[in-house]
């Protein structure tokens, strides 16, 4: 009975120090972990700029929809786009290519 007495009572410091050991690792690199954790936030932070710049182009196209509206119309930009769209030039000017 003496030899098993040293091995029992090593047992549970091991099996403790196993499971504190998968805990650990499972806070720091699972699923919910630390590091899946950081990912999310770096997610969550270039979704913003992206959110930020999208909202800029689509406030720009606001304002570029109500200059071409019926009520106001900016002759500058209606003949911006009239070049653009449909490559209209004025006879007085020239076409460097």
């Amino acid at each position: 009975m003496t030899r098993s007495a040293p091995l029992s009572g090593l047992i549970l410091p091991v099996a403790l120090l196993f499971i504190g050991a998968y805990f650990t690792f499972t806070a720091v690199q699972g699923n919910y972990g630390l590091f899946q954790r950081i990912q999310i936030e770096a997610e969550a932070d270039r979704l913003d700029e992206q959110l930020a710049s999208l909202s800029a182009e689509v406030a720009r196209m606001e304002i570029l929809t109500r200059r071409l509206s019926d009520d106001f119309l900016d002759l500058d930009l209606l003949d911006e786009q009239v070049r653009d769209v449909l490559g209209y030039v004025r006879a007085d000017e020239i076409i460097l290519p």
